[in-house]
């Protein structure tokens, strides 16, 4: 019996098993991107927490007790954007989920030339301006007009299993 736990422990240790309930690769491509930016837990809020990192392109997500539930890559806002001539960086603080759309959702003010349109699958908006959301161009750099874009898979993970209407957004500094 004690080989038997030993065997387990070993395992658990290598990460041939595990013990957490969540979902931590909704892409299925095992990006490990944020493992080792962000803590494994942080002081409980009894919120969900979606942290971005700008510097690392990283996103990390915790639960209401502290505990981080997922990680991976993310892009934010570019320091230029050349169609309105100025930065687009996303914007930083703490922040709260204030709506969430479906897979329909786009955006109302990008591209600049149609007046919006660009698909922005699962919504989910901190700030009027500003969302995380799904793209398929989700680069090792920071590319949008200032929201935070995440594959889609990961985007429709946390809009459905994850984040709530009133859920902590903190958008760390560039």
């Amino acid at each position: 019996m004690k080989k038997i736990i030993w065997i387990f422990i070993l395992a658990l240790f290598l990460g041939l098993v595990g013990c957490e309930t969540y979902h931590n690769d909704p892409d299925g491509d095992h990006d490990t991107k944020g493992m080792h930016t962000f803590p494994v837990a942080r002081k409980a809020t009894g919120n969900r927490v979606f942290i971005f990192d700008p510097k690392h392109k990283a996103w990390a997500v915790y639960d209401e007790k502290g505990h981080r539930r997922n990680t991976g890559k993310a892009s934010g806002g570019n320091v230029y954007c050349s169609d309105i001539k100025r930065s687009c960086r996303t914007i930083v603080g703490t922040f709260r989920i204030i709506s969430k759309g479906s897979s329909k959702c786009v955006s109302s003010a990008f591209p600049i030339e149609t007046n919006g349109g660009a698909p922005m699958p699962y919504c989910m908006h901190f700030n009027p301006s500003y969302a995380i959301h799904g793209s398929y161009d989700v680069p090792n750099y920071n590319a949008s007009h200032g929201c935070i874009r995440v594959t889609p898979t990961v985007a429709k993970w946390l809009n459905t299993k994850f984040m709530r209407v009133g859920s902590t957004v903190i958008v760390r500094s560039y």
